[in-house]
């Protein structure tokens, strides 16, 4: 009997992969094929040589841990839920269980992946989703969900490890004939080198973590003064949230467009892609408002972002939803950023314009079934914008901001992800974010439009938000015109303050002196004349009559009155008199002799710059602060000599401590 000769075409619809796949499998000679007359052919008894290339698909997902915390988690839920699959949370032991989950389990952590696999087996479940953050695009630990038997959402270590590797990934994309920015992503990692391709690329320079994502270490230096500096920040950033302290340099493309491509992969080798989000309204690399589609991308544009995005990720083999960076210039030219091997944050957006459950395609992709549909079924409708709702104070710089969320109101008529509820600490372990509001229009301006209703409608009283800054952001007009660019936020005049209101200091009053005693002395009272009572708030000081608070919404806890003024949730107490120390520093101060530098939100500090007795010029950094795996230096207003330091590397701190004092 003769060994039967198959097209590649046979050979595809055979082991249900594509015809491009087969190819792949030709050229790097693991699939044996001779050519009759100009045509490739193959024996079916060669097949067998690839069938470890494409395993038998999975069994179908029935119960599933979701590996996460937060809003994620929620999403997760919302899908299985439909699909019909069981869900399994996990919570650190000092948290609450996530809401919405069939099951919940304590785990020491969300880093733990040994725990993660243990609750996994001891609540049955026969697959991983592992959100985003964390261990999401952690190869070793999707490698050990497969190796413990369970299915893993998301793709294969080997891909992940492929793009994780930016140094690696930009060489992927130069050999695919896709661009990337000039840069450095050579092995030797010593400060001469890194010096030397600095200054044969240009300042100012980006400093990117070879492993790393998410916008985070990433420093700027503008000229070769800054370099060392911004090159000892980011590999200490690098190295606590990656553990590993590798850099790649890139020239800074200045006044670019943030554009990514959101891409899925079956099994089977079938590639789509579902159109760009633009996410150039950023602040320090992190992700603000996001849209779908870009503003201004055209079809063709479209089309060229989208084949680059397939072709950069068919490189490495990938399977499941991922996300594809460029950078592009107004002229219409592009280079490779990065690849996300996860789902992204902002993925409603294209969820809200494609109409597909990217959760159910990962799940239907992780459970081995193929797509069943092409790259022209994909249709865009409309427009969707997101805004991020983070934990984080516009008038303090934007630092972390922490407390406990006395009171949350919602808006109606935009989509919702959120994983808090009231009475929920927030604290400076996790990432910020506490919800995202999503709004889909006919056009832009409608989805504008209903994004700015929503925020309107938004209330968060208990820990200081953005939420003031994203209502004025869309205002903006070069938000309102779609002409952001990745360095956008950072030109923006500065937000102006919010307008403290009579109001605003009644409300606080009338709302400490309720909760207080029932104590007519203690209420403010005095003998023919209106109740009042010394309000703080800040620095501020002043005399408050108890009267109308104007509809003020408050929250109050341990005798702090937390006000909504404009959006924001600012804090009034009442003033007690200064200790001795605080009135001399105080005195001091005001003197124009002496500064005071506190810590602006809750960390640890990992670095000193400076002694007691040493010379300082305005503005050096003197203390640095990490909070939320960022960090944040503390400089000096005035130059002149330290006389305290009141802090050591290692040592905790509250908002508000004394960390060092300057006298000119």
């Amino acid at each position: 009997m003769t060994d039967e000769t198959l097209t590649p075409r046979q050979v595809a619809e055979e082991l249900d992969v594509t015809v491009r796949t087969v190819q792949r499998w030709v050229a790097d000679g693991r699939l044996p094929a001779t050519r009759v007359g100009g045509r490739v052919r193959l024996s079916r008894s060669s097949l067998g040589s690839v069938a470890s290339d494409h395993p038998a698909p999975p069994p179908a997902i029935r119960t599933l841990l979701i590996a996460n915390r937060g809003e994620i988690v929620q999403r997760v839920v919302r899908t299985a839920r439909r699909l019909g699959i069981r869900t399994i949370g996990v919570h650190a032991p000092d948290e609450r269980a996530p809401d919405g989950v069939d099951l919940a389990l304590p785990i020491a952590g969300y880093l733990d992946a040994d725990a993660i696999i243990a609750a996994a087996r001891a609540a049955d479940a026969d697959a991983i989703h592992p959100g985003y953050g964390f261990l999401a695009e952690n190869p070793s630990f999707a490698d050990a969900v497969v190796q413990a038997g369970l299915t893993w959402v998301g793709p294969p270590a080997e891909a992940i490890a492929a793009m994780g590797d930016k140094a690696a990934a930009r060489r992927t994309a130069i050999a695919h004939d896709v661009a990337v920015v000039p840069g450095y992503d050579g092995e030797a990692q010593d400060d001469g080198t890194l010096a030397s391709a600095a200054a044969r690329l240009g300042y100012p320079i980006l400093i990117k973590p070879s492993a790393g994502g998410g916008g985070k270490g990433m420093r700027v230096a503008r000229d070769p003064t800054a370099l060392p500096w911004e090159l000892a920040s980011a590999r200490r950033e690098a190295s606590r949230a990656f553990a590993d302290d590798r850099v790649i340099l890139e020239r800074l493309l200045e006044g670019a467009r943030h554009v990514e491509v959101q891409v899925l992969f079956d099994a089977q080798g079938h590639g789509v892609h579902l159109g760009e989000r633009d996410c150039s309204a950023q602040r320090r690399r992190q992700k603000v408002v996001e849209e779908s589609p870009g503003p201004w991308v055209s079809t063709a544009l479209r089309e060229r972002l989208g084949a680059a995005a397939l072709e950069v990720a068919a490189a490495v083999g990938y399977v499941s939803a991922g996300t594809v960076e460029f950078l592009v210039t107004d002229d219409g030219e592009f280079f490779f950023g990065e690849m996300n091997t996860r789902l992204q944050v902002e993925h409603p957006v294209t969820e809200a314009v494609t109409g597909r459950d990217i959760v159910a395609d990962q799940l239907r992709i992780a459970g081995g079934e193929p797509f069943g549909f092409t790259q022209a079924d994909i249709r865009w409708s409309g427009h969707a914008i997101e805004a991020r709702l983070y934990a984080e104070d516009p008038d303090a710089g934007f630092l972390p901001a922490t407390g406990r969320l006395l009171r949350l109101r919602w808006p109606h008529g935009v989509r919702l992800e959120t994983g808090v509820r009231e009475g929920d600490p927030v604290s400076d372990r996790y990432d910020p974010l506490l919800a995202k509001l999503i709004a889909h229009g006919t056009t832009r301006r409608d989805a504008l439009a209903r994004l700015r209703e929503a925020l309107d409608e938004t209330l968060v009283l208990g820990v200081r938000t953005n939420l003031r800054f994203l209502r004025w952001l869309l205002n903006q007009p070069v938000m309102r015109d779609g002409e952001v660019r990745i360095d956008t936020l950072a030109d923006l005049p500065p937000l102006p303050p919010p307008e403290l209101t009579e109001g605003a200091w009644s409300a606080g009053a009338s709302a400490l002196m309720q909760a207080g005693p029932d104590d007519p002395w203690g209420g403010g009272w005095r003998a023919a004349a209106p109740p009042a009572v010394r309000m703080r708030h800040g620095e501020e000081e002043r005399r408050v009559e108890l009267g109308d608070p104007g509809g003020s919404e408050v929250a109050v806890e341990a005798g702090v009155a937390h006000v909504d003024v404009e959006g924001q949730s600012l804090e009034f107490s009442l003033a007690m008199a200064p200790s001795i120390e605080e009135a001399v520093r105080h005195a001091a101060a005001h003197a124009g002799g002496s500064a005071a530098l506190t810590a602006p939100m809750p960390g640890r500090v990992i670095a000193v710059r400076a002694s007691e007795g040493a010379s300082v010029q305005a503005r050096q950094a003197l203390v640095v602060i990490e909070a939320m795996k960022m960090e944040h230096a503390v400089v000096t207003p005035l130059a002149g000599t330290v006389t305290h330091v009141a802090v050591k590397v290692g040592q905790q701190v509250q908002r508000g401590d004394l960390l060092a004092e300057v006298s000119a």
